[in-house]
C-alpha cells in the first residue's frame, strides 16, 4: 500500500483528535495532576490545533471573519478557563485562543508585508513573540513558534517537511525546557497522513469544536467548584 493511499486523515478527524486529546490533557492538570499519562496524551493537541490554524489561514475566503471568531471565543473562554484552572480570575495566564489569534495575524502579516521585504519577517516575528509574552498567552511565544514552524513548511506529506518541523518542535522544547512537550511529536503521525480534505463539511459541526472549548472548561469550573 502506497503513501497516496493511507492518506485518509482529514480536517475533521484531526479537529476530533485534537479536542479529545486536550480534553484528556485538561482533565489530567485539573484533577489528576499526578498522573503524567494524561499530561502526554495532551501533548499531542495542540500541534495539531497549529496545523488547523495555518491550514485555516491557507484556505479560508475570509481572514478576517476568521480572525473575528477565533478572538471571539478568546474572549469567552478566558473565564471558564481561568476558573477551571485557577478557580478565581487570572490576569497572568491567557487562554489558548489568544495563542492562535496572535499566531493567525503573524501569519497574515508575514504573507502580505514581507512580500520582496524579507527584513520586515523577522520585525514581525518579534513583535508577535513580544506580544505574547506580554499577554501571558497559552504557550507563550512558544505557540508562536510552533504556528511558524507549520506555516513555512505547510505540506507535511513530504518527508523532508515533516522532519523540519519535528526538529523545529523538538529543538524548541529543549532549549526551552518543556522537555514534556516532546511528546507532542506524536502529533505529526497524523499530520503526515493529512488529506487536505474537510471531511465532515457541516458548519454547525464545524462551530461545535470551537464552542466545547469554553464548554467543557465551563463544566470543569462547575466539577471543581462544587466537589
Amino acid at each position: 500500500m502506497t503513501i497516496s493511499h493511507m492518506n485518509n486523515m482529514n480536517n475533521f478527524l484531526l479537529k476530533l483528535i485534537a479536542l479529545t486529546t486536550m480534553i484528556i490533557d485538561h482533565y489530567g492538570a485539573i484533577f489528576e495532576p499526578d498522573v503524567i499519562l494524561f499530561r502526554i496524551i495532551g501533548r499531542i493537541a495542540f500541534p495539531i490545533y497549529c496545523f488547523l490554524l495555518v491550514q485555516g489561514f491557507l484556505h479560508t475566503s475570509n481572514i478576517k471573519k476568521y480572525a473575528e471568531r477565533l478572538f471571539i471565543f478568546a474572549i469567552i473562554s478566558e473565564l471558564p478557563f481561568d476558573y477551571a484552572f485557577y478557580g478565581q480570575i487570572n490576569y497572568f495566564h491567557q487562554n489558548i485562543f489568544f495563542t492562535l489569534f496572535i499566531g493567525l495575524m503573524t501569519i497574515y502579516f508575514i504573507n502580505k508585508y514581507s512580500l520582496g521585504k524579507n527584513y520586515l519577517v523577522p520585525i514581525i516575528i518579534i513583535i508577535s513573540f513580544m506580544i505574547s509574552s506580554l499577554m501571558y498567552v497559552d504557550y507563550n511565544f512558544i505557540g508562536i513558534i510552533y504556528i511558524l514552524a507549520f506555516y513555512f513548511t505547510k505540506n507535511l506529506n513530504k518527508p523532508k517537511n515533516l522532519i523540519l518541523t519535528g526538529i523545529i518542535l523538538f529543538a524548541t522544547n529543549y532549549i526551552t525546557g518543556m522537555y514534556l512537550q516532546n511528546y507532542a511529536l506524536l502529533s505529526l503521525i497524523p499530520l503526515y497522513f493529512y488529506n487536505n480534505k474537510l471531511g465532515l463539511k457541516n458548519k454547525k459541526m464545524q462551530l461545535l469544536f470551537y464552542i466545547a472549548y469554553p464548554l467543557h472548561l465551563f463544566i470543569f469550573a462547575l466539577i471543581k467548584f462544587y466537589y
